[in-house]
C-alpha cells in the first residue's frame, strides 16, 4: 500500500509536527522535521501493509530525525552572542562595540564584510570563495556599511 504524497501531508503532518516538536521544542526545528520527515516517505520505495503502517513509519523516522537534530553538534555547543565575545580578546573598547553591531547585520552584509576587514581576503577572493559576483560582493559590502554606519549612529544617539 502507498498513499500519494498529498495525502500522506494532509493526513499525518499534524501528528508528525507534535512528535517532533515534544523532542526539538523549536518551531523551526519541527517544521525542518516535518519536511525531511515526507521526503523520506517520497524516496521511501517499500510497500506498507496499512495506513497504521505507514502512520507508525512515519512517527519513527519523524522521531529519529528530530532526536538527530537535538543531538546535533550545533545545537549542543549553540552560545549566545554575548557569550562568544566574551571570550574574544579586542584591543579597543570600541572594537567590541563594533564586531557586536556587525553580528546584527543580516547574514549576506555580515560574510562579505568579515572576510574583507577580519581575514583580510579581497572581493576578487570574497567572490570566489562565495561563488558569487565581484559586484554582488562589491554591492553587499556598500549596504552592509551602510547598515552598520545606520546602527551605530543610532546607539551613538541614544546614548
Amino acid at each position: 500500500m502507498r498513499l500519494n504524497i498529498y495525502e500522506v501531508k494532509e493526513r499525518y503532518a499534524s501528528n508528525i509536527y507534535k512528535a517532533a516538536f515534544s523532542i526539538v521544542r523549536d518551531h523551526f526545528d519541527a517544521e525542518d522535521v516535518l519536511q525531511e520527515t515526507l521526503i523520506s516517505y517520497l524516496h521511501e520505495k517499500k510497500e506498507f501493509d496499512s495506513d497504521e503502517h505507514i502512520k507508525a513509519w512515519l512517527l519513527k523516522t519523524a522521531i529519529n530525525k528530530a532526536k538527530n537534530i537535538r543531538l546535533s553538534f550545533w545545537k549542543r555547543n549553540r552560545v549566545s552572542l554575548e557569550t562568544y565575545m566574551e571570550n574574544i580578546p579586542f584591543a579597543q573598547p570600541q572594537d567590541r562595540d563594533l564586531f557586536a553591531a556587525l553580528m546584527k547585520l543580516p547574514e549576506s552584509n555580515r560574510i562579505v564584510l568579515h572576510l574583507f576587514y577580519y581575514e583580510g581576503y579581497s572581493v576578487k577572493e570574497i567572490s570566489n570563495i562565495l561563488r558569487i559576483s565581484e559586484g554582488t560582493v562589491k554591492s553587499r559590502m556598500a549596504r552592509g556599511k551602510e547598515k552598520l554606519r545606520k546602527r551605530i549612529t543610532e546607539e551613538w544617539e541614544d546614548e
